[in-house]
């Protein structure tokens, strides 16, 4: 018996699991592994300048001819440049946080690229059905970093009702496993997709002290937080986070601007970019300038922890399946051990 689902042929790939998109962490490395591996992996571009981009994508081919995706933002200043990167280089599959649009969907899909995004309501999942994706990650609330407040187990099987039909629905949030895998499929869903166990593999670039940090952290012991950045975002709980929490205005808004210059110069999005993307996001959910502000501590604090290595004073994003987790693999032990699991359970149900 084959693990084998519509996804599979999307993609282009062995099986249907999906390493997605992590900033920071989701590099050529990582990304080559989960190719050979038979998975789908993702090139987090969101935090990567344009020449940077080029470069791991080279990488990633310089390392394996199979499939895989880039995650992009399609706000950034140079979306278009990027596009036409990926299309130039041959990428299977361009995903997103949030969709680019009808226009950025179809040029995508006329060059032959695959369009993924990410959703957390059921009414996302249609709207962006509608605008012609290709498939949808649908991530419950027990996903890492921004996430929904919905659980999987709710999310999942009414996204499959409302757009399966139409195109393939993966899973994201609490998987690790083959059982996983199983229970995503009996929803209705055509695969998963996974963070944290991929984050938590011997080809992650993570420095090993935050991987073990990561390893001692139990189920309840992670924390869905607006402290930084002004969205519910689920790390592991930490005194840097509690102190963020207790935090006053000022001192948020301060490290704010600070954080926005930093991200500017890391990503190579323009001040200007930057404070346009600002106003879209008043104009779109309400909030003021000092949450728009706020929006770039996120990547800043997390680049300290999962780059840098700073345990006192970067953020842990997490699934709060990581108290579930308590070794690493490699990236195709991991495939290996899900597909075989998943086989083994599908068998065992006949």
């Amino acid at each position: 018996m084959t693990v084998h689902t519509r996804a599979c042929d999307l993609f282009g790939v062995q099986y249907p699991i999906v390493q997605t998109g992590m900033g920071w962490v989701a590099g050529a490395r990582l990304v080559a592994a989960t190719a050979e591996a038979g998975g789908l992996g993702i090139l987090a571009a969101a935090t990567m300048t344009f020449e940077q981009l080029e470069a791991q994508v080279g990488e990633v081919k310089a390392r394996t001819d199979k499939p895989f995706g880039v995650n992009m933002r399609a706000d950034q200043d140079d979306f278009e440049k990027r596009v036409d990167l990926l299309i130039r280089e041959g990428v299977r599959v361009a995903s997103f946080a949030r969709a680019p649009g009808k226009s950025g969907i179809r040029k995508l899909k006329d060059a032959g690229v695959v369009t993924m995004p990410t959703i957390g309501m059921v009414k996302h999942a249609k709207k962006v059905a509608d605008w012609g994706v290709d498939a949808v990650i649908a991530q419950g609330g027990e996903g890492g970093g921004h996430t929904g407040s919905v659980p999987t187990s709710l999310l999942l099987p009414r996204v499959v009702d409302a757009i399966g039909d139409q195109i393939p629905v993966l899973g994201a949030g609490g998987f690790s496993d083959g059982r996983g895998l199983v229970a995503a499929l009996a929803y209705g869903a055509d695969g998963i997709a996974m963070g944290t166990r991929f984050l938590l593999t011997q080809e992650s670039t993570v420095p090993d002290e935050v991987k073990a940090r990561y390893l001692a952290t139990r189920i309840t012991e992670t924390v869905v937080t607006k402290a930084v950045d002004g969205y519910p975002q689920r790390v592991v709980r930490t005194e840097f986070i509690d102190r963020l929490e207790k935090a006053g205005f000022l001192g948020r808004l301060v490290a704010a601007i600070r954080h926005a210059l930093q991200l500017s110069a890391l990503t190579g999005t323009s001040l200007f970019e930057l404070l346009r993307e600002g106003r879209a996001m008043r104009a779109n959910s309400g909030l003021t300038w000092p949450q728009v502000l706020m929006g770039a501590n996120a990547p800043i604090y997390t680049r300290a922890t999962l780059v840098d290595g700073r345990l006192d004073s970067g953020v842990l994003p997490t699934g709060q399946v990581v108290g579930a987790i308590d070794e690493l693999p490699t990236v195709a032990e991991l495939i290996a051990r899900i597909v075989e699991e998943a086989e083994e359970t599908l068998t065992r149900l006949r």
